[in-house]
């Protein structure tokens, strides 16, 4: 499991004091592009720009458990539960203050950024990433 920290910030919170919720789906985009940089050991960036290609995400499930607010540090970790031929699905919990904050489950493209299609996962990539399975 890949795990990253975030605090949360005044920005990430809506007038109630708490995680608006729109900003955990953002929260969650920023752990794929460390996973693939820090967890994969590939630049996201690179891959982007240099590749021309994305991980853009076609399905997300997310169940919101405890809310978060200014200051929190939650824990967001990381699995793959399943590589396809160009789709990957992710799962992510996050947790603070010893709580179970979010359970989500994410299913992101391996595309083209040219014309956003699908490509299929390469070997090495796919390798890359199946270090990260459940188990």
């Amino acid at each position: 499991m890949f795990v990253k920290d975030k605090i949360i910030r005044f920005q990430h919170c809506d007038p109630a004091g708490i995680v608006f919720y729109p900003h955990y789906f953002v929260l969650m985009h920023e752990l794929v592009e460390d996973w693939f940089t820090e967890g994969i050991g590939q630049s996201y960036a690179q891959f982007v720009k240099q590749h021309g290609m994305g991980l853009p995400m076609v399905k997300v499930e997310c169940e919101f458990l405890t809310p978060n607010s200014i200051g929190d540090v939650i824990s967001l970790g990381l699995s793959v539960k399943r590589i396809g031929g160009s789709s990957i699905v992710l799962h992510v919990r996050g947790t603070a203050r010893g709580r179970e904050s979010l359970r989500s489950t994410l299913t992101v493209v391996h595309a083209s950024l040219r014309d956003l299609r699908p490509v299929r996962v390469p070997d090495e990539l796919r390798s890359a990433m199946a270090r990260f399975m459940e188990s």
